[in-house]
């Protein structure tokens, strides 16, 4: 994700933010926001180690992962029974193959399992965090590189007051930098994740051992997540190590047979690492 790619989808977004505006004010989809039924909330484990599964059929990277949304309820609820704090779902239509409706089915599937499901798209108003609320989600992810300050500022002020938790993500020092200075402005008022992906940002490639090179640097008020990279229960085991309380697996699950074993394996090591330290 060069950063003329998230340029690139920061423009789609922004289009279709517009598009959906046309059908829908602001004021009118913050009402059903209000009047929809208040998501499960994020719970994360005492042993000190969760995970964040998600839900994308495709990667501009890996290419196709999964086809069609067929059995989308059948896979999240696989990775909530695998024990998964939180399930991530792709929105991005063009170059991941996702949508709403995806996020929709997806937090009803969870619902009765009391997992909140989390939007991961290029969010750049907070228009798409009502969007989010109103498909039932429970939090949503915000990527820092790609945003003005007051529009991360207005993002994370809709989540907090419409309940949803906040999945920062960073990808260099630099952005970490500024996520100290969002977390102690906001930290008091909403739920925050500190999220650092490893993928290269001009390559595309994962550089697993950025998580360890860059983990000192991440905020220690708030729980850690491990992005990109962790795909075995070994990768689990060294990112828990390193100080992560999170790992978000995607693209591993998505292609595996059986999701939720998978995910019983990412979380045994990832807790039997902290275990033994």
């Amino acid at each position: 994700m060069s950063g003329d790619f998230l340029t690139q989808m920061a423009q789609s977004s922004g289009a279709r933010v517009h598009a959906a505006k046309q059908a829908l004010s602001q004021a009118a989809l913050a009402e059903r926001a209000r009047e929809t039924a208040a998501p499960p909330p994020l719970r994360l484990d005492a042993s000190g180690f969760d995970l964040v599964a998600e839900l994308k059929l495709r990667s501009p990277a890996a290419g196709p992962l999964a086809a069609g949304g067929a059995r989308l309820a059948e896979r999240v609820s696989a990775y909530a029974r695998g024990g998964a704090a939180a399930v991530s779902v792709l929105t991005e239509p063009e170059r991941f193959e996702g949508s709403l409706a995806h996020l929709t089915a997806a937090a009803a599937a969870l619902a009765p399992q009391h997992v909140p499901a989390m939007r991961k798209d290029f969010l750049v108003d907070p228009y798409q965090v009502l969007e989010a609320r109103v498909a039932g989600a429970g939090g949503v992810l915000v990527i820092l590189r790609m945003l003005a300050r007051e529009q991360i500022d207005a993002l994370i002020d809709c989540a907090a007051a419409h309940g949803l938790f906040v999945l920062l993500e960073a990808f260099d020092a630099q952005d970490l930098d500024l996520m100290h200075g969002i977390i102690a402005a906001h930290g008091p008022r909403c739920t925050l994740l500190a999220g650092l992906n490893c993928r290269d940002l001009t390559t595309l490639q994962v550089v697993p051992q950025r998580l360890e090179q860059l983990a000192a640097l991440l905020p220690g008020t708030v729980p850690r997540v491990a992005e990109s990279g962790v795909a075995s229960a070994a990768d689990a085991h060294r990112v828990a190590a390193a100080g992560y309380q999170l790992a978000l697996v995607g693209s591993a699950l998505m292609q595996g047979t059986d999701p939720e074993a998978l995910a019983r394996s990412l979380l045994g090591a990832g807790r039997a690492a902290l275990a033994a330290a």
